[in-house]
């Protein structure tokens, strides 16, 4: 069986359990149901129980990430309150560390081609972590002229473009890129840039 310990009181979950090891392991497409059976300790037949295939049960490890990734950033929110800056720079160190933490679920998340749109419930939880970064770039903004202010959903798609192209590249070890700095100072110092360019943060002296 798998690190994680399974209980076949749930075997819906033990089989989630079995694809997010396979999928750290193979990536999504490089297992097959049989093998989540197999590390599951189950027949093939007994997945189709709970999941239509492969598919639907990436989508289902997509979202219980998807739930954890939205604890983890309104957890990081409400720990820079008061501060709007604390709190957005939060939210952007938080992406690195859910990554880090979870990788079989980011996976699951961002690079299994399963459209968030697959289920309500998926659409509804992607939503609502969404929700937590367009918050706090939203009250960040307040501090900008209003003809200078980007959009809230415009400002937090620009820095999770910007958390996610660092994860990409550097935090999960892209084959043939390398990078002298950790991730973490690389994020850190985009999102400097990026609030210096609109001046929330004074410039360096």
């Amino acid at each position: 069986m798998g690190k994680r310990g399974y209980h076949h009181g749930n075997l819906r979950q033990a089989l989630v359990e079995a694809a997010l090891d396979l999928i750290e392991e193979k990536g999504p497409t490089g297992f097959t149901l049989s093998e989540a059976a197999k590390l599951a300790g189950v027949t093939p037949a007994a997945v189709y129980r709970h999941f239509a295939g492969r598919d639907d049960m990436i989508a289902e490890a997509a979202r219980q990430g998807y739930e954890i990734f939205a604890d983890v950033m309104q957890f990081a929110y409400d720990k820079g309150q008061p501060s709007a800056l604390a709190s957005f720079e939060a939210t952007g160190r938080a992406y690195l560390a859910f990554a880090r933490k979870y990788p079989g679920h980011y996976i699951a998340m961002f690079e299994s081609g399963i459209s968030v749109n697959r289920t309500p419930e998926l659409a509804a939880v992607a939503g609502r972590a969404r929700a937590v970064l367009e918050r706090a770039a939203e009250a960040l903004s307040q501090h900008i002229p209003p003809e200078k202010r980007p959009p809230p959903s415009m400002f937090s798609a620009h820095v999770w473009a910007l958390s996610h192209g660092v994860v990409e590249l550097f935090a999960r070890n892209s084959p043939g890129t390398q990078s002298p700095f950790p991730p973490e100072d690389l994020l850190e110092s985009g999102i400097g840039i990026y609030l210096r360019g609109l001046g929330l943060i004074p410039p360096d002296g």
